[in-house]
């Protein structure tokens, strides 16, 4: 059996608008200017308390930051809930996913740097619920990239890292897979650069889910 990791933000789901919305709010609301939506991009797969602390240039999370990390969870799901704020899938994932499914080789799941409710939320609305059988998530595992995420998903599923595929858009996906001893892929149509991914140590760059395929089965 191969186990096969899914990122979530930036990689199933386009989210960069709601998070980057839920967070500016969370800024404003205490009392800093609007954050720009590339500060944003750059923490997304990150904890949040330890995101929030990284965009106030702070070294580690402090009482403010944990504070804010606690409102922003409470304002979240109003701002999901507003009209344009969706999370649609990237085009092709869903075609992926149900391809995947049907090869008793492979096993889904999900790492992630969003909580546990939000993950359930993604999975439920999109119908991948049944399909992903192992997942952590913030409030389960230290913040990517400690390899924790993947090392469990692995125990749990009694699955060898070596057998393992990371797949995520940021550069602490690639991080976390080679601390793992998992392979890395990075994919290029969420919110790091190729060149971050490739010195991060992705193994592979998929420019489609479908160029997904060749590099799991």
């Amino acid at each position: 059996m191969r186990l096969v990791l899914f990122d979530c933000d930036g990689t199933l789901v386009d989210s960069v608008r709601l998070i980057h919305e839920v967070m500016a709010r969370t800024f404003v609301d205490f009392g800093y200017k609007r954050p720009d939506v590339s500060a944003t991009k750059s923490i997304i797969g990150l904890s949040l308390d330890i995101a929030i602390a990284r965009m106030q240039g702070k070294p580690h999370v402090d009482d403010e930051a944990i504070a804010m990390t606690a409102h922003y969870k409470s304002i979240f799901p109003g701002v999901r809930d507003e009209a344009d704020m969706q999370t649609p899938l990237f085009d092709g994932i869903k075609p992926l996913i149900e391809t995947l499914i049907g090869r008793e080789e492979l096993l889904l799941g999900a790492v992630t740097g969003k909580s546990r409710r939000g993950l359930t939320h993604i999975l439920e609305v999109n119908g991948f619920t049944p399909y992903f059988v192992v997942s952590r998530t913030a409030d389960d595992c230290p913040s990517k990239p400690h390899p924790a995420m993947v090392t469990e998903c692995c125990a749990e599923t009694g699955t060898d890292p070596h057998d393992t595929i990371v797949i995520g858009d940021a550069i602490y996906d690639m991080q976390m897979a080679k601390a793992a001893g998992a392979t890395a892929i990075g994919v290029s149509w969420g919110y790091a650069s190729v060149e971050e991914l490739l010195v991060a140590g992705a193994d592979a760059i998929a420019h489609h889910p479908n160029d997904l395929l060749s590099h799991i089965l």
